[in-house]
């Protein structure tokens, strides 16, 4: 019996057998603690860059779908940032608040609120033209890493979103 993917052997010694069963519940045998860990350390590296923006991690993510997409659905930002209404709500509201983004009502179905940039949100993008490449310099990580990462997180994302 070789041990499950959510706690599997990370340190490379899968030739010596399944390990023992308190051994899976190893805290450094958890891919899910990695992601949680890595996540949240990630997001820390962002904060010093965004501060001076007055933008949080969450709003940049919603930001840079804005750049992509605006015009667009609630729902539609919520399903590229996987973020659920209830945590979309309040901060689209906030970047409203900003003067980053304005809110309307769907012109065929008022239940519908469509997210726009204003020019101050539009603008923004070229201020934040730098910080993917700040961020990976201060990751410490090499680019092809950072792509072999990107890619695997790519493949567990769509496994699980399945």
């Amino acid at each position: 019996m070789s041990a499950p993917p959510w706690g599997s052997d990370m340190a490379g010694t899968a030739d010596a057998g399944p390990p023992p069963d308190d051994d899976l519940l190893r805290l450094d045998r958890q891919l899910c603690f990695r992601l949680y860990a890595a996540s949240r350390l990630v997001t820390r590296l962002y904060q010093p860059v965004l501060e001076p923006l007055g933008l949080t991690y969450p709003q940049y993510i919603v930001l840079m779908i804005l750049w992509e997409d605006a015009p667009c659905t609630v729902g539609h930002i919520g399903a590229r940032a996987r973020l659920n209404s209830n945590t979309l709500t309040p901060l689209l509201k906030r970047l409203e608040q900003l003067g980053f983004v304005r809110r309307s009502r769907g012109a065929a179905d008022e239940r519908v609120v469509e997210i726009g940039l204003t020019e101050a949100g539009a603008g923004l993008k070229s201020r934040c033209r730098c910080i993917p490449a700040e961020l990976a310099q201060r990751s410490g990580v090499p680019p092809e890493k950072i792509a072999a990462l990107t890619g695997l997180l790519d493949e567990l994302l769509g496994h699980l979103e399945t």
